[in-house]
């Protein structure tokens, strides 16, 4: 089984959430699968300073930035097929929200890029299944939009703690069409009509066990569903 894991660079403010993606990596092997590594031949929306949150005066490439990831095993998205993989991940990180989407700046009413939502609609369309972890049903939800696939989608949950604006989030997401559902860090949520599998890791108040739970848990569903 080989499973693709869409890197949007290198970094959690400015790129892919590096714990979640290296969690997503081992979660893949010990479930016997193989990783595929996918990104995006263009410049990153900005470049953070990781130590202050302070955007630096510098160019990045979404691509170059994820082989630091996959260890310069990284594949160009425009040279993979559905029918190369088996099933999708889409780890976190604000690169979801502003390399993928634009949904930082713009929220709902954002831009996702092409070639992002073409690979996500055609796996859709194949019926292999998918899973968007943290603040990436975004991009999921910004590549079905307009379609008459309206998956349940989770964020987080309003009930714990949490960084970020859970509600705000949510309801974006219902303005795509998608439906939504309040779920911990220790649940997924599981749409098994769509294939479409979220999990909040990082959207909530967590420790990197709590990720390495919810990503193995996400992880064992898509197996399931393949």
């Amino acid at each position: 089984m080989k499973i693709g894991v869409l890197l949007s660079g290198c970094g959690v403010y400015d790129g892919a959430e590096i714990q979640e993606a290296v969690l997503t990596l081992l979660a893949i092997e010990e479930i016997g699968a193989k990783a595929v590594c996918i990104s995006v031949d263009k410049n990153q929306h900005q470049v953070i300073n990781h130590t202050n949150g302070d955007e630096m005066n510098e160019t990045r490439n979404m691509l170059i930035e994820a082989a630091r990831i996959a260890r310069g095993a990284v594949h160009n998205i425009n040279t993979i097929d559905p029918v190369d993989i088996d099933a999708l991940v889409i780890p976190g990180g604000f690169g979801s929200a502003k390399n993928f989407t634009n949904w930082a700046f713009e929220g709902p009413n954002g831009e996702i890029l092409p070639e992002i939502k073409l690979l996500i609609i055609n796996m859709v369309n194949i019926g292999k299944p998918l899973a968007a972890l943290c603040v990436s049903p975004v991009v999921v939800a910004k590549a079905l939009e307009g379609s008459n696939i309206q998956p349940t989608l989770t964020i987080g949950s309003d009930q714990e703690a949490s960084p970020h604006d859970i509600s705000s989030f949510s309801d974006g997401l219902k303005q795509t069409g998608m439906q939504t559902e309040m779920k911990s860090v220790r649940e997924i949520l599981v749409d098994t009509e769509n294939k479409i599998i979220t999990a909040p890791c990082y959207m909530m108040d967590a420790t990197v066990l709590d990720i390495r739970k919810n990503i193995r848990m996400a992880i064992e569903a898509l197996r399931d569903l393949v």
